[in-house]
């Protein structure tokens, strides 16, 4: 469904960014947004929804839906579209109901 332009996979050859995504890893563009190097990996849902399960992914891209949200670090509920990705960050898909943090 998403495809990179010729250009952004120049760029991705030239300094990639590795991140483990659900225990695999995957090479990344720096620059991109936690949901969007996803997308790019051809993993469309970030979460599942907490009462029926539901697949949910990036809708929005900007901060206001909050469908992206994936665990960071082993930190939940963090927003894919709002963080750029680091080599080594550590992404997990959220399922089911999630712990609220105080």
């Amino acid at each position: 469904m998403y495809n990179r332009l010729p250009e952004a996979e120049q760029a991705l050859a030239l300094a990639p960014v590795v991140v483990t995504i659900d225990g695999k890893a995957v090479q990344c563009r720096a620059g991109d947004s936690v949901a969007a190097a996803l997308l790019a990996a051809g993993l469309n849902e970030c979460r599942d929804t907490a009462v029926k399960e539901v697949p949910r992914g990036p809708f929005c891209l900007m901060g206001i839906c909050y469908d992206c949200l994936v665990m960071i670090d082993d930190q939940p509920n963090q927003q894919g579209c709002m963080i750029p990705v680091r080599s080594g960050m550590k992404i997990e898909r959220q399922q089911g109901a999630r712990e609220v943090l105080a």
